[in-house]
C-alpha cells in the first residue's frame, strides 16, 4: 500500500463557519508540527520559527495557529484534531485542521501542507486506505458513498445498515458455508477410501438450499423490490405536444423548472428533477411531445423521449381531456408498451361537467386522475398514484434490512446461478471434482462483494465515485 502522506479539503467548496483539511500518513504529525503554533501568539511579537515541539495525544483537540514560517505569515487561527495510528479512519496517523472556511484561507493552508511533504489525495483515497488496512470491508466502503448521497431517510437507513456491517455479515456467513464445503470436498477427494461421501451434512440438498440458495435469492429479491429507495424511481411524463406536460412537471416539483408556452413543441430536450414522495426519491423527466414531424431537432427530442420511456419504472401518460383518445394518443400508447402507466387527464377545468372518461379496453389503464395544471388540482391524487407503484410490503426477514447495490446484485445473480448448478450436482450425485469448480468460483464472487478477492481495476472504479476529501 502507498505509504505517502495524503491531504485534501474535506468540506464542500464555498464560504462557511468551518473548513477542514484532512491529512493522513506516516508524516502527518511531522508536517503539521512544522506549520502549527500551539497556544496564543504574543501581541506585537514577530512571527519566528521556534522550538514548538510537544507531545501530541491521540483524540485530542489543540488550539493554535497555522503559520507560514518561511514568509513569517500567520494564516489562520485553528483547532487541530489528532488521531494517532491505529485508532483512526485509515489506521494511519490522521490530523484534521479545522480552520475558518474561506476559499483563500483554506487554499493557503492546503498549499502549505503540500509544500511540507503532503500529496494531494485522489478521490476516495482516505476510504480506500481504510479498506486496504482492513478497518472496513468493501461493502462498508461503498456504504460511505451511499450515506453521503442519501436523499431520504429510508436510503440513509439502508446505507447505515451496510456501514455497520450487517450486509457483510450476511455475505460472510454464506461464504463461510462454501469454505467449509470446499474443505470437506477436498477431504472426500483426497481420502475417498476413508470418508463416506453421504455422511457430510453440507452435502445435503436441503441444508445447502436453506443456507445458501434461499439466502442468495433473498438478497437479489431485496434489490429488485427496494433499490429505488436508494437509486430513485424513474418516472417519464409523456404525451402529445401542448397537453400540459411541462406544467404538470412544474406543479409536481413546485417550481418553474420547465418552460411553458401556448405553442406546441416548446420542450425538445429532456428535463429531469427529483421530488421526494413517501420518502422515496422520484426522478421526474419532462420529455418532448411525441408526434409526427419533419423538424430534425424535434425528431431527436422525440427519440430521446422514447428512450426515457424504455428506461423508466412508470409512465405518466398525459392527454388533453378535451381531445383525448385521438389517433395520436393511440400511437403514443403503443410506444409505452408494457410499462406501468398512470393516465393524467389534464385541462379538466376546460371539460364539460360532469365528464366520464373511459379509455379503450385495449389500453389496460387501471390508474387515472383528472388534473388542472392551471388551478393546481388533482396533484395530491397523482402523487398517491405514483406512491402506489412503490413496493411497500416489508418482510420480517432480516434480509429485508439489507439492500445490495447494482455491482453487488450482479455478483449475487452469478452466485445464484452457480448455486443452482451445485444444488443440481448434489441431487444427481455428480463427481465432487465437478462440484468443486462451481464452489470455488462462488467463493471468489462472494469475495468480490466484501473485498476478500477483488482486482485493482474494480477498486479504482468503486473509489472514483468518491469525493476528493473522503
Amino acid at each position: 500500500m502507498d505509504s505517502s502522506t495524503i491531504v485534501a479539503i474535506a468540506t464542500p467548496a464555498g464560504n462557511g463557519g468551518i473548513g477542514i483539511i484532512k491529512i493522513s500518513g506516516t508524516d502527518a504529525i511531522k508536517i503539521v508540527s512544522s506549520i502549527f503554533h500551539r497556544g496564543p501568539l504574543l501581541k506585537g511579537a514577530p512571527v519566528l520559527k521556534k522550538n514548538n515541539c510537544f507531545q501530541l495525544k491521540s483524540h485530542t483537540i489543540y488550539h493554535g495557529y497555522i503559520i507560514d514560517y518561511e514568509n513569517k505569515n500567520v494564516i489562520d487561527e485553528v483547532l487541530l484534531l489528532i488521531m494517532l495510528a491505529p485508532n483512526s479512519y485509515t489506521r494511519d496517523d490522521v490530523v484534521e485542521i479545522h480552520a475558518h472556511c474561506g476559499q483563500v484561507v483554506i487554499k493557503l493552508v492546503l498549499d502549505l501542507v503540500l509544500k511540507h511533504g503532503g500529496r494531494l489525495a485522489e478521490p476516495g483515497e482516505f476510504t480506500k486506505r481504510a479498506f486496504l488496512s482492513g478497518r472496513i470491508d468493501l461493502s462498508q466502503a461503498e456504504a460511505v458513498v451511499d450515506i453521503i448521497n442519501a436523499k431520504t431517510k429510508k436510503a440513509l437507513e439502508a446505507a447505515t445498515s451496510h456501514i455497520k456491517g450487517d450486509f457483510s455479515s450476511a455475505i460472510e456467513l454464506i461464504r463461510k458455508f462454501f469454505l467449509k464445503m470446499s474443505a470437506q470436498i477436498e477431504a472426500v477427494i483426497d481420502f475417498s477410501d476413508q470418508i463416506d461421501e453421504d455422511s457430510g451434512d453440507l452435502f445435503q440438498v436441503d441444508t445447502f438450499r436453506n443456507n445458501v440458495t434461499d439466502k442468495l435469492k433473498g438478497l437479489v429479491n431485496q434489490y429488485n423490490e427496494s433499490h429505488v429507495v436508494r437509486d430513485g424511481f424513474k418516472v417519464i411524463i409523456t404525451g402529445q405536444p401542448n397537453v400540459g406536460k411541462s406544467s404538470i412537471m412544474n406543479r409536481m416539483i413546485q417550481q418553474d423548472r420547465a418552460i411553458v408556452t401556448p405553442f406546441p413543441g416548446t420542450t425538445r430536450d429532456a428535463i429531469m428533477e427529483t421530488v421526494i414522495i413517501d420518502d422515496v426519491p422520484v426522478i421526474l423527466t419532462d420529455s418532448a411531445g411525441i408526434h409526427k414531424t419533419d423538424d430534425p431537432v424535434e425528431k431527436i427530442g422525440i427519440q430521446k423521449a422514447c428512450e426515457h420511456i424504455r428506461e423508466s419504472h412508470l409512465v405518466i401518460f398525459v392527454v388533453d381531456v378535451t381531445k383525448c383518445c385521438s389517433a395520436e394518443d393511440i400511437l403514443i400508447y403503443e410506444k409505452i408498451g408494457n410499462k406501468p402507466v398512470v393516465m393524467v387527464l389534464n385541462k379538466s377545468d376546460l371539460a364539460e361537467k360532469p365528464f366520464n372518461f373511459i379509455p379503450p379496453l385495449s389500453w389496460n389503464i387501471t390508474k387515472a386522475v383528472a388534473t388542472s395544471a392551471l388551478y393546481n388540482t388533482g396533484f395530491n391524487k397523482l402523487r398517491n398514484l405514483i406512491s402506489d407503484c412503490f413496493l411497500h410490503e416489508k418482510s420480517d426477514s432480516p434480509l429485508n434490512s439489507l439492500l445490495p447495490n447494482l455491482r453487488q446484485k450482479l455478483l449475487l445473480d452469478r452466485c445464484v446461478k452457480l448455486a443452482s448448478f451445485i444444488e443440481k450436482g448434489l441431487l444427481e450425485k455428480k463427481p465432487f471434482e465437478l462440484i468443486s469448480i462451481d464452489v470455488h468460483e462462488t467463493i471468489n464472487l462472494l469475495g468480490e462483494i466484501t473485498g476478500n478477492a477483488v482486482g485493482e481495476d474494480v477498486l479504482d472504479q468503486i473509489f472514483s465515485r468518491f469525493c476528493i476529501g473522503k
